[in-house]
Order: C-alpha cells, then sequence, then structure tokens
C-alpha cells in the first residue's frame, strides 16, 4: 500500500509540476517519456518479487502509468472529456489492484473482497458518468 501510495505521489508532482502553466510541446513530450522511464523502472522492480506479490505490483506499476498520461493529457489540454479520462484510468487502477490482492485469499474471504472491490468499482463509474465529458 505504501507502494502504491508513494506513485500516485509521484505521479501527482509529475501532474502538479507540469501543470503550473501552460505546457509546450516539448514539456509535454519530456513528461510523455518520463512516464514512460518510471513504468519501465517500477515494472523492473516488481520482477524481484513472486508470486501475487508481482501480479499485484505490475498492476500498479500500470495503473500508475495510466493515470499519470490521463493526467498529462488533463494538463496539457484541460477539458472535461479528459478530467473524465483521469477519472476512469484512477477507478480502474483500484479496481484492478484491488482484484489482484483479493487473489491472496481464498473461499468466501475471496468472494467478499471481490465483490467489495467490484462494488467500489461500480459506485465510482456511477460517479463518473455524472461527470460532464
Amino acid at each position: 500500500m505504501k507502494k502504491h501510495l508513494l506513485w500516485i505521489a509521484l505521479a501527482g508532482s509529475l501532474v502538479a509540476s507540469a501543470g503550473a502553466s501552460a505546457m509546450t510541446k516539448d514539456e509535454y513530450n519530456a513528461a510523455k517519456d518520463k512516464i514512460s522511464a518510471d513504468y519501465k523502472a517500477a515494472k523492473a522492480r516488481c520482477d524481484a518479487l513472486k508470486d501475487n506479490a508481482k501480479d499485484v505490483c505490475e498492476k500498479e506499476a500500470k495503473g500508475t502509468e495510466n493515470v499519470a498520461k490521463a493526467e498529462l493529457e488533463q494538463n496539457y489540454k484541460p477539458s472535461d472529456k479528459h478530467a473524465k479520462n483521469v477519472a476512469e484510468a484512477k477507478a480502474e487502477m483500484a479496481y484492478e489492484v484491488a482484484k489482484e490482492k483479493c487473489d491472496d485469499m481464498a473461499g468466501d474471504a475471496k468472494a467478499n473482497c471481490v465483490k467489495q472491490a467490484k462494488t467500489q468499482h461500480d459506485s465510482a463509474k456511477a460517479d463518473i458518468k455524472r461527470m460532464k465529458g
């Protein structure tokens, strides 16, 4: 969980620094390259893990990349559509990571975990549906 929060903070700081003023095409491309490099580094760290911990790590890394890309688009060309894409990326990341974490469980505990993840995802999707864009 700490790693997950760290990735979100890093992605947020990238977006916050990028969003301070209008972004040039070169700044946009540099940020895009950094997101890609950050993903590759995160994925490489996942290789040291085993079993489901590795799967969770990979879902977090991919989700963080997707959120960072969506936030970059929102900062480069702000719009309701891009804001909605950010919310969707965050919801998908949370859902995918939660489902993967459920794989460590068995029986009813796993079923309840998956059900809770699905409920939270459905709630997030309903909120997103109400957004403009």
